[in-house]
């Protein structure tokens, strides 16, 4: 199958300048026309100026009072109007981009990052390297539009002057292709600058996680007392430095180009200037034409550098504006994937199957998965045990349709997973993670989001809590379920334990889910908790098989916990090595056997 040609980013970008426009328009419609009025009155401002000028000079050398006095009214207007116009452009417009790109860009590009069905573009650096540089870069997202504008009015102010110029002398209208030279060495400095900051985009994003485990909560104290932090500390610095050469280096070539190209120009106009006063002095010109040229040279340098200016923050808004449209493509092309619109059962009699299922995360050559095959029965509980890296929770986030495998095929009552809607597919499951989300919301909000529909029902959520045998940490809060939890909001901050019974409360919103999925769900809790637990849960599992057939996938490196599964799957290093009950496992003495003897003794020792 070919794939299809990507459509080059400069046939995209009028598209995306329109775009953000009527971002702006819907943001502060009249900041936005007052933006485009000034723009527009801009570019006769400074030639008005001129030619009100050399009219007063001209009717002043003629004894033409009356009209000189006329036209030096229109000078004061004309350069009042030029004042406001400067100190008013770069305000409105800096203060409509802000807003267009707070409210309008930032929230499209998390709507986007969050609409892709799968985590695994979360796990890509690539990816993550262009959405850093898109959070950073919103507000010049905004400016784009606008920044194209003023480049537009400034080319605009540009011609005007020079065709002015060349009024007075045929050789100045020779300046028009040599104002060029600057923008297109800028231009070409900028490129440099763009390929900088995306190769430095992975070290600049090392050095913030590094600084914020070291500075935060959860990771500073564990630093602090293992002397660490100071190490932590030298290679964030390494990091930022490693960043800062890249960008250093790439702006100090794109300032090289930027003196050369207006060397060039500067040097012509110089030239330029010197032609008209040679005409003055021999008399072939008013004395109202050597005043003209001498202000409009004068503009003509600020026009110059207003036009290099823009462009170049055009040019260099592209570094943000090339991973946007990066990642709008593939956010697009991940949803296109996604299209299917099958609804998954009402129940299962069948169960789920894994059909020699291969998947390889990005960026790695080993195997995550290799070639799995199972069989899930509709109603049972079924344990995947094995060492740490074995591939336990990749197998499980295939299920859940987190992941799409790379090879091999998700079946659900024998229909292919790929083929059902995603969404409908979600909200047929309930899962509990290891690596749980600490939402800093109330507690009842933190647990009623395993179920959107029923977030608000207090019965659903004390059910919930119930279940998950947090009442007593419900009970303890200074305003039970309503109580705020976080510091960084001023609330309370839970234990590790509490924060995992609260997301196992999550977990069991849902009251009919197809799959049940509780990887290492009371890593954090002490033993008789762990087992009361499992013990609950089971029982949990068992009333939902015989309701809609559920299929509950227990993930657990503690062998004495699974032992009540009906079948139990062995993973070692992306492989499924054994397949049965814990009885007939432990019978056959192979791996599982060895484990579990392993666990066992090392437990009766301890105690």
């Amino acid at each position: 199958m070919t794939r299809p040609i990507p459509t080059p980013v400069w046939r995209r970008l009028p598209a995306l300048w329109w775009e953000v426009l009527t971002l702006s328009w819907r943001c502060t419609p009249g900041l936005t026309v007052l933006a485009l009025l000034v723009l527009a009155l801009s570019v006769v401002a400074v030639p008005a100026v001129a030619l009100t000028l050399r009219a007063t000079v001209d009717a002043t050398a003629a004894g033409a009072s009356g009209v000189a006095l006329a036209c030096a009214v229109g000078v004061a207007v004309a350069h009042a109007l030029t004042s406001t116009f400067q100190t008013v452009t770069g305000e409105v417009i800096t203060t409509v981009a802000d807003r267009t790109g707070r409210m309008g860009v930032h929230p499209r590009v998390h709507r986007a990052i969050a609409s892709v069905p799968g985590i695994a573009h979360l796990e890509r650096g690539d990816v993550l390297d262009r959405v850093d540089i898109v959070r950073r870069g919103t507000g010049q997202i905004g400016r784009s539009v606008w920044n194209v504008l003023l480049s537009a009015s400034h080319v605009l102010k540009l011609l005007v002057t020079v065709v002015l110029l060349g009024a007075v002398h045929p050789l100045l209208l020779s300046l028009i292709p040599l104002a060029a030279v600057p923008l297109w060495a800028h231009r070409r400095g900028q490129v440099l600058v763009r390929r900088a900051e995306v190769e430095g985009a992975e070290n600049h994003r090392l050095q913030q996680d590094l600084f914020e485990t070291v500075a935060g909560v959860t990771g500073g104290g564990e630093a602090r007392v293992s002397g660490a932090d100071t190490r932590l500390d030298r290679l964030r610095g390494e990091a930022w430095r490693a960043t800062e050469r890249v960008r250093f280096r790439a702006r100090a070539r794109a300032a090289v180009w930027t003196f050369a190209g207006w060397l060039v120009f500067v040097s012509a106009f110089a030239g330029g200037i010197a032609v008209v006063i040679v005409q003055a002095a021999q008399g072939t010109g008013t004395v109202g034409d050597l005043v003209l040229t001498v202000m409009l040279a004068v503009s003509l340098g600020q026009t110059v550098r207003g036009t290099v200016t823009a462009t170049a923050e055009t040019a260099g808004a592209r570094r943000v504006v090339e991973p946007y449209l990066w990642l709008r493509g593939h956010v697009a092309g991940e949803l296109a994937r996604e299209g299917c619109t099958e609804e998954p059962p009402r129940s299962l009699t069948e169960g789920l199957a894994l059909d020699r299922v291969s998947f390889t995360y990005p960026g790695t050559e080993r195997p995550a998965l290799d070639g799995i095959s199972a069989h899930l029965p509709a109603g049972s509980v079924i344990a995947v045990v094995g060492e740490y890296g074995s591939g336990k929770t990749t197998l499980v986030k295939l299920l859940l349709g987190l992941y799409r495998p790379d090879a091999g095929t998700v079946r659900v009552e024998g229909r292919d997973l790929a083929d059902m809607s995603t969404e409908g597919w979600r909200s047929r499951c309930s899962a509990a993670f290891q690596d749980f989300g600490r939402f800093e919301v109330t507690f009842g909000e933190t647990v009623g989001l395993g179920d959107l529909d029923r977030i608000g029902d207090p019965d659903a959520v004390a059910r919930a809590v119930r279940e998950a045998d947090a009442e007593e940490i419900a009970a303890g809060l200074p305003e039970g379920v309503h109580t705020q939890l976080g510091r960084r909001l001023g609330g309370v901050e839970l234990s590790e334990g509490q924060w995992q019974r609260a997301a196992l409360a999550r977990a069991s919103m849902r009251r009919d889910p197809l799959l049940f999925v509780l990887d290492e769900p009371t890593a954090s809790l002490d033993a008789p908790s762990e087992e009361a637990i499992f013990r609950r849960y089971m029982e949990r599992a068992r009333a939902h098989a015989r309701g809609t057939g559920t299929v509950t996938v227990v993930v657990s490196h503690r062998f004495s916990t699974v032992a009540g599964a009906d079948l139990v799957l062995v993973m070692e290093r992306g492989r499924l090595v054994e397949t049965g009950t814990h009885a007939e496992l432990v019978a056959v003495g192979g791996r599982y056997a060895r484990l579990y003897g392993l666990q066992e003794r090392a437990y009766t020792a301890g105690t």
